[in-house]
């Protein structure tokens, strides 16, 4: 099988990124292999307090069997949704976005603003225990991607001209969250 520089560069960045995240290897779909700490949000998007949760590790195959295609080709393969595509990108409604692959909460649309890029995009995410960021060089440019802590689900990336308070535009694709309604 050839390799090329590209994909030299995925494998070493993404050894990076389970490495800075404190994570040990494992093999795919093997069981969790570490606890982690994640914030729990109740369905009205109070903080229930963080918790510790098994990392949760599949195969490609158990993926590919719960994902639509679109939704393993962005959260686990790092891809991204056609601009405009996205279910979420004109989401005015009131409620929690979670993580396709695991329901973590990710983003709150109380942090929802229009950024007219084609994607939803949030000024914050609703905890920082919740998401990981780490560096692509895909595309040949420097972003800094998102990815759900608990399951490593791609979700977009954050750029750093957002609204304030943050100054921040996480630009996620909506086909890797799940949006809840709130509960009253």
């Amino acid at each position: 099988m050839k390799h090329d520089r590209r994909d030299f560069l995925r494998a070493a960045m993404g050894l990076v990124l389970i490495q800075s995240a404190g994570f040990r290897s494992a093999t795919a779909g093997s069981a969790a292999v570490t606890d982690l700490t994640v914030e729990n949000f109740s369905p009205a998007g109070i903080s229930q307090g963080r918790v510790s949760v098994a990392k949760i590790v599949k195969s490609d195959a158990e993926w590919r069997a719960e994902l639509s295609p679109l939704a393993y080709q962005v959260a686990r393969q790092a891809g991204t949704e056609l601009p405009f595509t996205g279910e979420y990108a004109n989401n005015h409604a009131d409620g929690l976005y979670r993580c396709i692959c695991c329901d973590t909460a990710l983003f709150d649309s109380k942090t929802k603003f229009e950024s007219g890029t084609g994607w939803p995009s949030f000024y914050k995410a609703i905890s920082h225990y919740n998401v990981n960021e780490g560096r692509d060089l895909s595309l040949g440019m420097l972003r800094q991607a998102v990815s759900c802590r608990r399951c490593d689900a791609h979700l977009g990336h954050v750029f750093d001209d957002g609204p304030r308070p943050t100054g921040l535009r996480y630009c996620m694709n909506s086909v890797s969250l799940h949006f809840v309604a709130r509960a009253a």
